[in-house]
């Protein structure tokens, strides 16, 4: 009696694998069917800059809903650049380059017309006006950035809100913003003060132990490790610079550049960082660049062939100072028309202060 028990129970068992077998293959073609009448997906990228921005709104979310307090007011969203890159006595997206060069090097503010040069240089217009930056932050004062400071910058930005499918301008906004140099890692980066309240900045997403510095938060010290010869430089972003099938890979790694022209940088890491923006394939001059208010200057562009926006770094025309940035719509893409402003800068003021939330006159009365 009880063999045939078991061959019973064994059948049923069996019986049962088999109908739960067909069950999932009905349940694949289900699946499989619902996905072929459906349209399929947009697998383009948002550009880097709106991909942070989003980031930053999804964080807003989250603070929500792990607070009990209805009154808790949202973290404003910050421009993926402030986000990106503290800055101490120079803009957020690149460096303070005070004086005006003494070089062999002709700047021309034009078109790219020819350069002329008496020494051994790249004489390619762009790669002429990145050398004479370069020359010009290599110059700068070498500065003492105790871990215990912080970063103040105020500045007026505006972005491309892309949720509704279409690029939505947002209004210029003037902020202020305090960004600790202490290496890390850290839950609170900073301060930052907006519309009239003062409100935390948290970790970036994902790093659940605090944000360390590094590419995503490159304090003084943090800088002052990158090699100094534009070649090894060069090597060594494409090597941290994770490869994607969505974004062009020259563009990314322009993009990781522009996310370290910002903070303290020594002299020597600045100027090793603007000749090797100058050997990336596709970077031109850009003689009709301005800033977020308006401020006219020579520029450093590229265009990002994937996702057709052009990013440009606007610089004074008498000393090089760093004036801000923007990025716009090269072509006619479902998020607008060609010219379409993405994301936009004007870099006001910056220092090194002691406290979160001192202002840099009282730091420089001090």
């Amino acid at each position: 009696m009880t063999p045939n028990k078991d061959v019973r129970a064994d059948r049923r068992t069996d019986v049962g694998t088999r109908a739960d077998t067909r069950a999932d293959a009905r349940a694949d073609a289900d699946v499989a069917e619902i996905a072929r009448l459906l349209p399929a997906p947009d697998r383009r990228p948002l550009p880097h800059t709106q991909h942070l921005h989003h980031k930053e709104q999804l964080m807003q979310h989250i603070d929500r809903d792990r607070t009990d307090s209805p009154a808790r007011p949202a973290r404003p969203a910050f421009s993926a650049r402030r986000l990106l890159r503290p800055a101490i006595l120079v803009p957020v997206t690149a460096l303070a380059l005070a004086g005006i060069l003494t070089t062999s090097v002709v700047l021309t503010t034009g078109d790219d017309t020819a350069t002329t040069t008496t020494a051994s240089r790249d004489v390619r217009p762009a790669a002429a006006l990145l050398d004479q930056i370069s020359d010009a932050a290599g110059k700068n004062e070498e500065l003492t950035v105790r871990d215990d400071q912080f970063a103040y910058t105020r500045q007026k930005d505006q972005g491309a809100d892309l949720t509704s499918g279409k690029a939505v301008m947002e209004p210029l906004k003037e902020s202020e913003s305090w960004v600790a140099q202490d290496p890390g890692p850290l839950r609170k980066l900073g301060i930052v003060k907006e519309d009239g309240e003062t409100l935390p900045i948290n970790a970036q997403l994902g790093d659940t132990e605090g944000t360390p510095e590094g590419f995503g938060r490159p304090t003084y010290h943090w800088l002052a490790s990158l090699p100094t010869d534009p070649d090894k430089l060069l090597h060594f972003l494409y090597a941290k610079t994770p490869e994607s099938d969505d974004q062009e890979r020259d563009q990314a790694v322009f993009e990781r550049i522009g996310g370290l022209l910002g903070g303290v940088t020594p002299p020597k890491a600045a100027a090793a960082l603007y000749r090797a923006a100058a050997k990336i394939p596709g970077v031109t001059k850009a003689p009709a660049a301005h800033d977020a208010i308006g401020r006219h200057g020579v520029g450093i562009a590229r265009e990002d062939t994937t996702f057709h926006t052009r990013t440009e770094w606007v610089f004074d025309r008498q000393d090089l100072t760093f004036l801000g940035s923007r990025s716009y719509l090269v072509k006619d893409t479902q998020y607008g028309k060609k010219g379409t402003l993405m994301s936009s800068e004007a870099i006001l003021d910056f220092a090194v202060v002691d406290k979160a939330g001192q202002e840099p006159s009282r730091a420089r009365e001090s």
